[in-house]
């Protein structure tokens, strides 16, 4: 049986014409015994409980081994892509290895460069597997649709969420100066160049909010939603968005959760609305503003701040 062959409430089943009264399932009559007055002759059985009903927006077309091919492949795309372009970009004279991180950290080609390239590959898996292969729309199925009202909803324009990722950026900036992180993070690294800081903040804005709202609120977030239930899958996508971040943020524990909250608030968006659109637009008003205040701050990363 297809778990996706589901006919929706208040719809006709498409094989019911086809069916004779012969074939009909009717419950088995239950006699009542000899003797014993006032027992029905006749009983209904129980009905077997009914398939969940899911959104349309959680109609996919995968499952978990489509997933676990998909983690394989993107370990084996990433160890390639960087392999290569450390073999390409790396110093001919030998470095220690936390050296040799940080110069190519400080490269744009290998830093941007290597993180473009891997994204391209990933969204060629997806292409191929989920569009090529059975014949649907890329985008469509992986979430990409209009932010339709549901009942009881207000009307709001797609700007709204725009705003509203702005104003949770703002919120998250106030809540992070107040908490103690640690000096030189690894993500501190990219801003000491400034051609790899304007290139990433460059990325942060045009590319990774629509590379990771398609791969986390888009693929993840129906399979986990589907396979735990609503609630469980909003909480688990934001968790591994948050945890996707750790390394940039020396795992600095604080600042890891502060991004989960961040991947949930925009997961919980991704839910409410049936859109990845909705999400993706408050991620790219989050990245945003984040990165017209690292311009302001530091003149066009012309005056970047000294690091401890």
């Amino acid at each position: 049986m297809n778990p996706f062959d589901e006919t929706p409430p208040g719809e006709q089943d498409p094989n019911s014409e086809n069916r004779s009264p012969q074939q009909e399932i009717t419950p088995a009559p239950i006699t009542a015994p000899e003797g014993v007055p006032g027992l029905a002759t006749e009983q209904v059985a129980p009905a077997l409980p009914a398939k969940p009903a899911y959104p349309v927006d959680l109609a996919i077309s995968w499952s978990w081994l489509h997933f676990i091919f998909f983690i394989i492949f993107g370990f084996a795309s990433l160890l390639i892509v960087q392999g290569t372009m450390m073999v390409h970009y790396a110093p001919r004279k030998h470095l220690p290895p936390a050296e040799l991180e940080k110069y190519l950290i400080s490269n744009p080609k290998f830093a941007i460069g290597s993180m473009l390239i891997w994204y391209a590959a990933l969204f060629f898996f997806l292409y191929i597997t989920l569009s090529v292969l059975r014949g649907h729309s890329f985008w469509e199925s992986l979430g990409w649709r209009k932010i339709k009202l549901r009942e009881g909803q207000a009307a709001r324009k797609p700007f709204t969420y725009f705003l509203w990722g702005c104003g949770l950026s703002l919120f998250v900036a106030i809540v992070s100066s107040q908490l103690k992180t640690p000096d030189n993070l690894p993500m501190e690294e990219l801003f000491k160049s400034r051609e790899t800081a304007l290139l990433f903040m460059a990325m942060a804005v045009l590319v990774a909010p629509l590379v990771e709202e398609t791969l986390f609120r888009g693929y993840l977030y129906p399979l986990f939603a589907r396979s735990f239930g609503i609630l469980p899958g909003i909480l688990v996508t934001g968790a591994l968005f948050g945890l996707m971040h750790g390394a940039q943020l020396g795992w600095t524990w604080t600042l890891v959760t502060t991004l989960v909250f961040v991947g949930v608030v925009f997961t919980a968006v991704r839910a409410r609305t049936g859109s990845v659109f909705a999400s993706y637009l408050m991620h790219l008003g989050y990245n945003s503003l984040i990165s017209v205040f690292a311009l302001l701050g530091t003149h066009g990363f012309t005056r970047v701040p000294p690091h401890h």
